[in-house]
């Protein structure tokens, strides 16, 4: 997916394949499960306060994205390593005292591997992507490591009461804008009937190989 002066050097592509467990439900399998905080439409909707450890979720996945308490940053969560991307760009250590109000994790155990071409965007990343899930009506949990020509993120910073709509904080948004950087996408998709608990499709997140910045994938 990326090129340096003398070769096209192919992205990594992993995925697990999984079934959505909601905290507050008792968990049916130790592995191949998405733990998932709280639902996207109450996140769309301004409902930032964080009411889950991060302790508590360290313990159900050492993979995933999410936010923190009054949408404070970015989250994203890679070989068991948990990080905050602030609006400042910076990734930094998340301690377990921390809360979320919404969070996506899993035990990232690879199903499935595959080289991914170059992309010159998101859509067509997307299609590469689309030939390796067997199936549209599955969850699956996406990591693809690799050197990328562009990859734009964001974060937000924290939200003062009485929070607005997740549309609304958006627009108070930090862009970072990263060519040439060695670094992994963490994500997350999710199938259409989903829409309402998690975002339907790629919902993506971004931490450089020196783990010291990333954000909400915005374009790649």
């Amino acid at each position: 997916m990326t090129a340096n002066k003398s070769k096209t050097i192919p992205a990594l592509l992993s995925v697990i394949f999984l079934a959505l467990l909601l905290s507050g439900q008792c968990a049916a399998f130790e592995d191949d499960v998405l733990f998932q905080v709280s639902t996207i439409d109450a996140l769309m909707q301004g409902v930032f306060d964080g009411f889950y450890s991060f302790n508590d979720l360290m313990a159900q996945g050492d993979f995933g994205i999410g936010t923190f308490d009054a949408l404070d940053g970015e989250m994203v969560a890679l070989d068991g390593e948990y990080y905050q991307v602030k609006a400042d760009g910076v990734a930094y250590p998340v301690p377990g005292n921390m809360t979320a109000p919404f969070a996506a994790v899993t035990r990232f155990e690879v199903d499935q591997t595959a080289a991914l071409e170059n992309a010159s965007n998101f859509t067509e990343l997307a299609r590469q992507i689309d030939r390796h899930l067997p199936s549209p009506n599955a969850f699956y949990a996406l990591r693809i490591d690799g050197t990328f020509p562009y990859v734009k993120t964001r974060s937000v910073p924290a939200q003062e009461k009485p929070y607005p709509r997740l549309a609304e904080a958006v627009e108070d948004q930090s862009v970072f804008n990263f060519t040439n950087i060695t670094g992994s996408v963490v994500g997350v998709w999710a199938p259409d009937f989903a829409k309402g608990v998690n975002v339907p499709g790629y919902h993506l997140h971004f931490i450089t190989e020196d783990r010291k910045a990333g954000g909400h994938i915005l374009e790649i």
